[in-house]
């Protein structure tokens, strides 16, 4: 693995540090998980896709500057360098576009990004339901055929941004009577305005509706919708569960950038001696994610898969994210438990950010699967009991 940068990528990463520090507000953004906030970043995403920067490594004909894997991680660095609001089409842009490009058609293609790319088409993944949440091939959502398309209908829960998004998509039982459960299913695109859908939101542990229940009602989906060949939705699905606990969702940048923060922390709050090998661990932990994760993209682009070597990327993250807000928490002593909207400068953001991090041992399949993943795949080890 080479990390010198050619003088083109520099000049990109230049490019992108000139246009941030142009663009990126005066003053953070309402918080996403609000109706105003989630307008406000709306208006975000229209930004930043007028000068082609919402999805940098897309193809221009998308919204994109076909920039590739490694310009993906230097505009991340930078955009998480800059402070810039948190991504609200996050779920679209990082879990179901890899999903469209790898098994959805042209047309779906040249219908969906471009105003997913725009913030005009909002996306929730609707995946997780009552006691299908983890072991997701037991979904009992079903998918039934009719003239032009299917009729959905069952329960979701845990949807994320399904409280203010307009579209949703997720896995259906579309042949109940196959002999293995992941088997016989179908992976459709929904609205989530469409007659028979209810949404009712779920306040997190701040009250924020961060998720939703979805309750499907003989739902009409087009055929159109139906990404990759139904009844073998499980395929298409593990290539956004790769995607998920792999390289697109939690870049090393937004660690880089929180870790720097801590240490910035750290030095303003009197430099305590009692969490200076934490920030220190903190501060190490980002720097090898960022290693890790550019020796994975190294791999890719020589034409691996990801694998199961996306469980070790998401098991770290995730407990990494945890301790690295606990750590800052700690150092704002009382002030932390004051809402970010009553704080100000390197306190604020921490709260929110601390909420956010307890989830991500559970979702993206909980750590407890990626650890049977890593035994059982990466070191080969027996079954364990279920």
């Amino acid at each position: 693995m080479d990390l010198t940068h050619s003088p083109a990528d520099q000049a990109f990463r230049a490019e992108a540090r000139a246009w941030l520090d142009a663009h990126v507000p005066a003053r953070p953004l309402p918080s996403l998980e609000t109706a105003e906030g989630f307008a406000a970043h709306r208006g975000w995403e229209a930004e930043l896709a007028a000068d082609h920067w919402s999805v940098v490594s897309w193809p221009a004909a998308y919204g994109g500057r076909d920039c590739g894997l490694v310009r993906w991680l230097l505009f991340e660095e930078e955009y998480y360098a800059a402070g810039a609001p948190g991504r609200v089409g996050q779920n679209g842009v990082s879990l179901l576009a890899p999903t469209l490009f790898d098994h959805g058609t042209e047309e779906q293609r040249a219908r969906i990004l471009p105003p997913m790319a725009r913030g005009e088409v909002v996306w929730a993944q609707a995946w997780s339901e009552p006691e299908a949440g983890s072991d997701l091939a037991s979904l009992r959502s079903r998918a039934v055929r009719t003239d032009g398309g299917w009729l959905l209908s069952g329960q979701k829960t845990w949807s994320s941004r399904a409280a203010f998004a307009d579209r949703a998509f997720g896995l259906f039982r579309s042949e109940p009577d196959t002999p293995k459960p992941h088997q016989g299913l179908t992976y459709l695109m929904f609205d989530l305005r469409a007659p028979g859908v209810t949404v009712r939101p779920i306040g997190r542990l701040d009250g924020k509706p961060a998720f939703a229940e979805l309750f499907l009602d003989e739902v009409f989906v087009p055929d159109e919708d139906v990404i990759g060949e139904p009844g073998r939705g499980w395929r298409v699905a593990m290539s956004t569960a790769g995607n998920e606990r792999g390289l697109t969702l939690r870049s090393p940048g937004r660690f880089l950038a929180s870790a720097g923060r801590l240490a910035a922390l750290w030095h303003e709050r009197g430099r305590d001696p009692f969490t200076r090998d934490r920030v220190a661990d903190a501060v190490i932990g980002a720097r090898a994610y960022q290693l890790f994760t550019y020796a994975a993209a190294s791999r890719f682009l020589d034409g691996e898969a990801l694998g199961p070597e996306s469980s070790l990327n998401k098991v770290f993250w995730s407990e990494y994210d945890i301790a690295l807000h606990e750590t800052a928490l700690d150092l704002l002593g009382v002030d932390g438990e004051l809402a970010d909207g009553e704080l100000a400068g390197a306190d604020r953001g921490w709260a929110e950010g601390y909420v956010f991090s307890l989830a991500g041992p559970i979702y993206a399949g909980t750590n407890e699967i990626q650890r049977d993943i890593i035994a059982e795949r990466l070191l080969g080890l027996p079954k364990g009991r279920r």
